[in-house]
């Protein structure tokens, strides 16, 4: 949580749903949180809940309300979802006892927005409007996704997403077996510059923790087996910062938020075309209940750019080095803040920033790219780092995580 306040974030969305544990650990929360000065909100995950479980959700809402930690807005306990539509929305509140600001993640078209005070979209990437990578003849930007909910909300207030990666890639070793990707490249940056244009009462940054979906801005501080597996992304987080500030503030660009020289990289550890049919766990039928299931390379894998990805953060001009395996990069920076990408080369990947011929800042990134298959499976997780090192709360991994790196 101190993490997440000194980057700008005011509130944690608490995904939750029908677990025994559900209690003990928002217990834990909602104490953490006072104890830190941080808020947080309930978001009823409805893979879990169910329409017919207004009146529930109302008294789960009344439980946590008049905690002190509670997100209130309009002098309202602020309550979110996923998904959730056909939900009648005059029973939670009866149910809830206590006035609620209630934005949903509903979908126009699919539900009424009459009875909410507004609406949350979770969509924060391309898609083809179906919940898949997008195709030539079918692609849903994140853009037209802002409208369509803003019109539909008729000057309500709108929750926009920002996220900067999806990547999942599970099979037959879990009942919930999936695999596809959505374009992202360099949406992250995109999509804050978009933010700031928009000026949308309320952004979630999708996600902090979700590490089966790869686009957790989160630390890395205990082992993980799946995704996000030795990839850190707290870099992520470094880049947004002087975005939120702006968006904040009001401003229409972040540069008045840059204090100090850093640069941003990002990259998947091998190159599309690598084949890893051999060794790879989705290569046998799975459940494919939800129609997310596909074997071998990840849906959408075709939209992956084989780059890397720089956002340079300057207090002044300067030149930008970029060095993947054999190739050098140079780009003349302006102040602020501005993104490059170059073709990913096999081996290690550097970077540096120049001013007047002295080098200021640069590091060569623990993770090289790779011609195979990173634990010989189709990983389309992004690594990402920084130059410096963030500080106060560099994502230390573990010896098994650092080991992870070489393989």
């Amino acid at each position: 949580m101190t993490r997440a306040k000194a980057m700008g974030i005011d509130a944690f969305a608490l995904n939750i749903g029908t677990d025994p544990f559900t209690d003990e650990q928002l217990g834990y929360a909602y104490q953490s949180a006072a104890n830190n000065g941080m808020k947080l909100f309930i978001s009823f995950d409805f893979n879990w809940w169910h329409p017919a479980n207004a009146t529930d959700m109302g008294k789960k809402i009344a439980q946590y309300a008049s905690k002190s930690a509670q997100l209130m807005y309009d002098n309202k306990a602020f309550v979110s979802t996923f998904t959730g539509d056909g939900l009648n929305v005059t029973i939670v509140r009866s149910s809830a006892g206590t006035p609620i600001f209630f934005v949903p993640n509903f979908h126009p078209g699919q539900s009424s927005f009459a009875d909410l005070d507004g609406a949350f979209n979770w969509l924060g990437w391309p898609t083809n409007g179906n919940n898949k990578a997008p195709t030539s003849g079918a692609n849903v930007t994140v853009e037209s996704g802002d409208q369509t909910y803003v019109t539909d909300l008729a000057g309500k207030p709108y929750m926009a997403p920002a996220s900067p990666w999806f990547f999942t890639h599970y099979g037959p070793e879990v009942s919930y077996s999936k695999n596809w990707i959505f374009p992202a490249d360099l949406l992250w940056y995109d999509r804050w510059n978009e933010l700031l244009a928009l000026r949308p009462q309320f952004v979630e940054i999708v996600t902090w923790n979700d590490y089966g979906e790869s686009h957790y801005v989160g630390p890395l501080n205990s082992p993980h087996y799946d995704d996000g597996a030795s990839k850190p992304h707290d870099g992520w987080l470094d880049m947004a910062k002087p975005f939120i500030a702006a968006y904040k503030a009001g401003d229409s660009e972040p540069d008045a938020y840059i204090t100090e020289d850093q640069l941003v990289y990002w990259y998947r550890p091998s190159p599309s075309t690598a084949s890893c049919d051999s060794t790879d766990t989705t290569m046998v039928a799975a459940n494919n209940d939800s129609g997310n299931y596909f074997m071998g390379r990840p849906n959408g894998w075709q939209d992956a750019a084989d780059s890397v990805f720089v956002v340079s953060l300057l207090t002044k001009p300067g030149v930008v080095h970029i060095n993947s395996g054999n190739t050098s990069h140079a780009f003349h920076a302006p102040a602020g803040a501005n993104s490059y990408s170059v073709p990913m080369g096999i081996g290690k990947q550097s970077f540096a920033l120049e001013r007047g011929d002295k080098t200021v800042i640069g590091s060569t990134s623990l993770k090289d790219i790779i011609d195979g298959c990173v634990c010989g499976l189709y990983n389309y997780n992004a690594y990402v780092g920084t130059v410096p090192q963030g500080e106060p709360f560099p994502d230390q991994m573990g010896p098994a995580g650092l080991g992870s790196l070489t393989i």
